[in-house]
C-alpha cells in the first residue's frame, strides 16, 4: 500500500492540543490553592536549588494504542466509521491491512530500545476493540500465542516502559454489570468521546478500575492511565481524583499519574500535581499529570501515512520541536501510535523513530536522560513537594516521596559531600565536570556544589562544608 505523507489533521489529541490550554489553568489554580492549603510543603532554604534529574532533560517516548498481537489500526477503524459515519478518515480501506503487529516486531522494538537506553509508556488495551479478553480468550489466536504474547511484553517492555490500559476497548464504551458493548452505536457509547455529560466521580473510576484488573490478572504492572482521545474530557476536573481511586484500588501504588493531555507551542511540558492532599506531612497523595510536547508525526493511528521525523528532530539535531523543548531545558516527551511504529508491516514508522533517537543522542547524549512517565512524575513530585531547611554545614530534607537522582545546587558551600538518613551516612564521590553526575556523586562550580543522590522517603540529611552558612527560612512560612 502506498503511504500518503501526513496531515495534522489526523493527529487524534489535535483536538486536546487546542483546550489544554483552558484546562491547564484549570488545573495551576487548583495546584496553587492546594499548597496554599499545605504551606509547610513550600519550605526552601534560599541559596538551594532544585535541579532537573543529573541536570539533564528527561526524554521518554509515549507509544498509544499498543496491546497484544491485535492490529488496533485495522479492528478500531470500522467501529469508528460505525460511530462517526461522516468522517472521511474511517472511510479506509482497512479490510486489507493486516489483523496483527506480531510479536516478533515487539522484541525487535524492545530490544533495539534497551539498546539505546529509550524509555516511556506503552499502551496494553485490555479488551482490544472488542476482539477478546486479554486475561482470557483473544480469538483469532491460541491461548498459546496470547500467553506468549503478554510473557514478550512482560520481558521486552516492561523493563524500561510503563504499562497503562487505554481503558477497556478504545472503542466500545462497556456495560460494567454485563461486561459487552452498550447496544446502542454513537458517539456517546465510544469511549473516545465518554462520558459525555457528568456522572460520578466513583464511576468513572470504577470504569478505570475494571481495565485495571484485566492488566493485574495478565500479572503486568501498572501505576498509571491513558485516556483514549477525549476520554474524561466532560469531567476534567474530576479526572485526577478518579485515576488516584482507580491506581490504588487495583494496584495500590502511593503515587498514581495520567497521560492524557499534548501541549503545544511555548506551554510549560512539566508535570502537573493534582488534586494534592495532606493527613499531615507524613501522608501526602497527589495524582500527576504528565502531558506529551509532540504531535504524532510518526506512521499515524492507523498506520498508513509516511513519518515526519524531521517535525521531532532534525539530522543533525538542530531543529524540531524535541530540540526546542531541549533547549527550552523541559521535558522533551514524545507521542505516537504503535500501529504507526509497524506501518502496517513496512516498519516505516520505526525506521524514523531510529533515525531521530540517533540524531538525539549525537548532540545531546551529554544533556538529556531517558525516563519513563511514571519516572518524570514522581521526580517532578519530589522536586516541588520536598521540604529543604539549613542546618549549619548541611540541609535537612523531607520527601513525602522517594526518587532517584535527584539534583540540587547549594550556593556558597564546598565539600566533601554525603548523605544521611538516620545513622547510616553516604560519602558522594566528587565528579570533575557536570556531565558526569549521576546519582552518589558531586561536582564543584566556583560559586556552589552541586549534589546527586538518590533521595529517599521521610528524612535524610545532607551534609557538606560551608563557606557561608545559608540562611535558614521559617519553619511558619
Amino acid at each position: 500500500m502506498k503511504l500518503q505523507p501526513q496531515s495534522d489533521t489526523r493527529d487524534r489529541r489535535q483536538f486536546i492540543q487546542a483546550s489544554v490550554g483552558g484546562a491547564a489553568s484549570l488545573l495551576a489554580a487548583a495546584k496553587s490553592a492546594s499548597l496554599a492549603a499545605n504551606p509547610s510543603q513550600r519550605i526552601r532554604s534560599k541559596g538551594v536549588k532544585i535541579l532537573l534529574p543529573r541536570n539533564r532533560v528527561p526524554l521518554s517516548f509515549i507509544i498509544d494504542d499498543s496491546t497484544c498481537l491485535v492490529n488496533m489500526g485495522h479492528f478500531c477503524n470500522p467501529q469508528f466509521a460505525a460511530a462517526w459515519p461522516k468522517r472521511s478518515e474511517y472511510q479506509k480501506p482497512w479490510r486489507a491491512w493486516p489483523r496483527e503487529i506480531p510479536d516478533t516486531f515487539v522484541r525487535r522494538f524492545g530490544q533495539w530500545c534497551m539498546q539505546q537506553g529509550v524509555k516511556g509508556k506503552y499502551s496494553i488495551v485490555p479488551y482490544p476493540a472488542c476482539v477478546g479478553w486479554l486475561d482470557r480468550e483473544l480469538p483469532g489466536w491460541s491461548r498459546t500465542e496470547l500467553q506468549s504474547s503478554l510473557k514478550t511484553v512482560r520481558e521486552w517492555m516492561v523493563p524500561h516502559w510503563d504499562i497503562h490500559p487505554e481503558m477497556i476497548t478504545h472503542t466500545r464504551v462497556i456495560d460494567l454489570k454485563t461486561g459487552r458493548p452498550m447496544d446502542e452505536i454513537s458517539s456517546a457509547t465510544m469511549e473516545n468521546s465518554f462520558p459525555q455529560r457528568k456522572i460520578s466521580v466513583d464511576h468513572l473510576a470504577s470504569y478505570m478500575a475494571y481495565a485495571l484488573r484485566i492488566l493485574k490478572n495478565c500479572d503486568l504492572p501498572c501505576e498509571g492511565i491513558t485516556t483514549p482521545g477525549g476520554f474524561g474530557n466532560a469531567m476534567k476536573a474530576e479526572l485526577p481524583i478518579a485515576v488516584d481511586q482507580a491506581v490504588r484500588d487495583v494496584y495500590g501504588v502511593e503515587l498514581p499519574h495520567y497521560f492524557k493531555y499534548v501541549v503545544s507551542d511555548d506551554q510549560s511540558t512539566e508535570p502537573r500535581l493534582e488534586h494534592l492532599r495532606s493527613a499531615g506531612t507524613d501522608d501526602v497523595r497527589v495524582t500527576v499529570n504528565v502531558p506529551a510536547g509532540t504531535g504524532d508525526w510518526f506512521g499515524g493511528w492507523q498506520g498508513d501515512v509516511l513519518s515526519e521525523p524531521d517535525r521531532y528532530c532534525n539530522q543533525d539535531a538542530t531543529s524540531g520541536r524535541m530540540v526546542e523543548l531541549i533547549e527550552r531545558r523541559e521535558p522533551a516527551v514524545m507521542l505516537c501510535h504503535w500501529p504507526g511504529m509497524y506501518s502496517n508491516g513496512s516498519e516505516e514508522g520505526f525506521d524514523a523513530f531510529k533515525r531521530v533517537v540517533v540524531s538525539l543522542a549525537s548532540r545531546f547524549a551529554n544533556e538529556t536522560m531517558w525516563m519513563k512517565v511514571s519516572e518524570i512524575g514522581r521526580y517532578w513530585a519530589a522536586k516541588e513537594l520536598t521540604q529543604i531547611e539549613s542546618i549549619d554545614n548541611g540541609l535537612n530534607l523531607k520527601s513525602p516521596f522517594a526518587t532517584n537522582h535527584f539534583t540540587i545546587e547549594i550556593n556558597d558551600a564546598t565539600g566533601p559531600v554525603a548523605i544521611q538518613q538516620g545513622e547510616e551516612q553516604t560519602m558522594l564521590q566528587k565528579v570533575a565536570s557536570p556531565a558526569a553526575l549521576t546519582a552518589g556523586t558531586w561536582h564543584a562550580k566556583q560559586q556552589s556544589i552541586i549534589a546527586c543522590f538518590n533521595l529517599p522517603k521521610g528524612n535524610s540529611r545532607v551534609a557538606f562544608s560551608a563557606t557561608a552558612l545559608l540562611t535558614k527560612e521559617s519553619n511558619s512560612r
